[in-house]
């Protein structure tokens, strides 16, 4: 559904008519955003725009005073945000148009998802796509008329004042057209609760995974073409496929892109950590933004991936990200602040993209003297690693075995030059102005990142990453989540002023269930099913089986709409209906198993039509298709062997464990004095206990 050409039509009946700029009187602006919090408005806080923050007084007074509303949405990291801010939001007469004619709101997405939902969602059925900047344009009451991306300057002001024409002269025609994108937008997320008995096993995966490979890069994996996201979910879901399934094609595939994208430009080689996304189809030059829920969910993956392939690179990323989120994105109460900025100030004090992380060759040469001749085919100083401005973003092409042939060096040399290399050019790097940082703290991302400390210390067993998990637990418990299972969703300088989003609870469900698995504290466990139980109380819908993004507690913009489709993220629904298959594990006598089928059965038609958007919804189908473990650890040496069997890859397992007797379903005459004992379960039904990990291996496997 793409309703942009009627409005097309109504505009074009207005000619322009940018003589008015200069008529335009010029007054006093009075920005409202120097109070707020969010680094993002505070980066508008100065313009000559009269910027309100969204909420109900800019609302009311749009309506008080019928004045169109332009509803501007991005967020602090992103480069083109802060083009169209220098080019139109700076610029004194683009101000002149918006403070006469409209309430001008400015929105952070990260801070308030549930108002990106929704315009982005309009912008999508107005041109077929969307992007950050959004900027929307919108009745009174906030439904939207007109909206787009990026606009230069001129273009913006042309379109500001002929759409106030329409809406002074022939209004109705607005109206008509809202009155159509407001029904648009109801339908946008629409669920058919699925009453058809469904036999999951017969739902052919094979056939979803030929479909969403015709879209693979055989050269550099991913998916073809450019820009090129990571979409860290779908290589989780490819993974489990794979090994599940014993797919080496798919494997290989996997593996193809995790090394293309460690070996990448939006990589950063030198301080660790990702990107956003890559502009062209190689992983080289990015956007430069380093997001928290990226990394977070990359850490997870490729810690994953280092249990399937043993593959010491991953292993590295996986440190090196980590000591980026410890050095730049980790506040002192445990917390993780949300990114990192796409610009930096260059030497002549301007902001520009990538500052602060290229280099020319003169910079590296007569930084690493002699050895910058192994340095410069490394990391490709050359027409391969060559951005714009006679700029180097490093990229790698070449393994590390590969160069130790061509120089003639050991690995143990080639380690000890890359140490080098790295020390020389962060101490040097490090004097350039930094990114800037969004330092507010965000509970849905913050789960991720925990969840991305777990999976390492499963992986790796280095108690500081637990330790690091521990630290994020306890400040979401105790600054986040209120004593009735509620959450909030924003968090900074000792304030949290918006409820939470459905993604709140369904990332922090899932991230306080895995550490329990490895801590076996049981706190974490309840506090899970605590905040489901308030989950299901204030967001989920009984006649269509799914969970609303926003509270029922909380107004509804414009519609009250489902959020299920995985992206970059995967959908909160997604993660809810897998955090409610997994906690029927652990509770008894609860209906959890049957809203998470239920959840899966709506989609399954969508899922095959574009399985590259349900991917995290294809892992849920995976527990269904193929046998899922309770895996139970009774005796004083529970914990050891809870650490010793999480080295493996075990997607399709639980964990329960105690070191003493324990009267949970779980346990049940399970405990023997002196020693400590592994139960295999399915369904409750369990094989014999067995005392060591590597016979319950067996049994998993399938191989005893």
């Amino acid at each position: 559904m793409q309703l942009a050409p009627t409005l097309l039509i109504l505009i074009s009946l207005f000619g322009c008519n940018s003589s008015k700029n200069d008529t335009l009187e010029a007054h006093p602006f009075t920005n409202d955003l120097i109070h707020e919090s969010s680094p993002y408005l505070l980066q508008h806080a100065h313009n000559p725009v009269d910027w309100k923050p969204y909420g109900k007084e800019a609302l009311d007074l749009a309506k008080k005073e019928k004045k169109l509303i332009i509803i501007s949405i991005g967020y602090a990291a992103c480069h083109w945000c802060h083009v169209m801010e220098h080019e139109s939001f700076e610029d004194t007469t683009v101000a002149a148009v918006m403070n006469k004619n409209y309430i001008s709101i400015k929105v952070d997405r990260e801070e308030r998802p549930d108002v990106d939902q929704i315009y982005i969602n309009a912008v999508q059925l107005m041109t077929g796509s969307a992007g950050w900047p959004l900027n929307v344009i919108a009745l009174p009451d906030g439904r939207p008329v007109w909206g787009g991306t990026y606009f230069r300057k001129n273009d913006w002001i042309n379109a500001l004042e002929q759409i106030q024409e329409i809406y002074k002269n022939e209004p109705e025609k607005l109206l008509a057209y809202a009155n159509r994108l407001k029904e648009g937008l109801e339908n946008v997320d629409l669920i058919h609760l699925n009453t058809e008995d469904v036999d999951l096993n017969n739902y052919s995966t094979e056939a979803i995974i030929k479909k969403m490979s015709q879209n693979f890069d055989p050269e550099f994996g991913g998916s073809k073409g450019a820009p090129k996201f990571m979409m860290p979910n779908n290589l989780e879901f490819f993974l489990r496929y794979a090994v599940e399934k014993n797919d080496q094609d798919l494997l290989k595939f996997t593996t193809l892109t995790l090394d293309k994208m460690a070996f990448g430009g939006l990589y950063d080689q030198l301080g660790g950590g990702f990107s956003r996304y890559s502009t062209d189809i190689k992983w080289h030059v990015p956007h430069f933004e380093k997001m928290l829920y990226d990394n977070a969910q990359l850490v997870s993956l490729y810690s994953n991936a280092y249990a399937v392939t043993k593959n010491p690179l991953y292993k590295d990323v996986v440190t090196e990200t980590l000591d980026f989120i410890k050095q730049e994105l980790t506040n002192p109460e445990g917390g993780f602040y949300s990114s990192l900025d796409a610009d930096s100030q260059n030497e002549n004090n301007k902001l520009e993209e990538g500052a602060f992380y290229v280099f020319t060759s003169e910079e590296l040469e007569k930084l690493l003297k002699d050895d910058f001749n192994v340095f410069k085919e490394y990391y490709n100083i050359n027409s391969y690693g060559k951005w714009e401005n006679n700029h180097y973003v490093l990229i790698r092409r070449k393994t590390d075995p590969e160069i130790e042939k061509e120089f003639a060096i050991s690995s143990e040399q080639l380690q000890q030059k890359k140490k080098n290399w790295k020390n020389i050019l962060l101490k040097y790097r490090d004097q350039r102005s930094k990114p800037r940082l969004d330092d507010k703290t965000l509970t849905s991302w913050n789960a991720m990142m925990l969840k991305g400390y777990v999976d390492a210390y499963k992986m790796f067993g280095d108690e500081d990453h637990l330790k690091t998990a521990l630290k994020n637990a306890g400040f979401i418990s105790t600054k986040q989540l209120q004593q009735n299972g509620r959450l909030f969703h924003n968090y900074k300088e000792g304030k949290s002023t918006i409820n939470g989003f459905l993604e709140d609870y369904a990332f922090t469900i899932e991230a306080f269930i895995d550490l329990y698995q490895v801590t076996l504290d049981e706190n974490w466990l309840t506090l899970s099913k605590k905040m489901t139980d308030y989950a299901i109380t204030n967001f989920f819908d009984e006649e269509k089986h799914m969970f609303y993004f926003i509270s029922k507690e909380d107004a509804a913009i414009i519609s009250r709409n489902f959020e299920y489709r995985d992206n970059v993220v995967p959908a909160s629904n997604s993660v809810m209906a897998k955090n409610l298959f997994i906690l029927s594990k652990y509770f008894e006598g609860t209906n959890f198993e049957e809203i998470s089928y239920q959840m899966l059965k709506n989609l399954l038609d969508e899922i095959a039509e574009y399985p590259r958007g349900y991917t995290n919804w294809l892992s849920l189908l995976l527990n269904y298709q193929n046998d899922f473990y309770e895996v139970v650890i009774v005796g004083k040496e529970a914990q050891e062997k809870i650490k010793t069997l999480n080295k493996n890859y075990l997607p399709n397992i639980i964990i329960a464990g105690s070191t003493s007797e324990n009267d949970g379903p779980l346990f049940e005459n399970r405990y023997v004095p002196k020693e400590t004992l592994i139960y295999v379960c399915k369904n409750n039904a369990c094989k014999l206990p067995v005392p060591e990990v590597e016979q319950a291996i067996k049994i998993l496997n399938k191989t005893e």
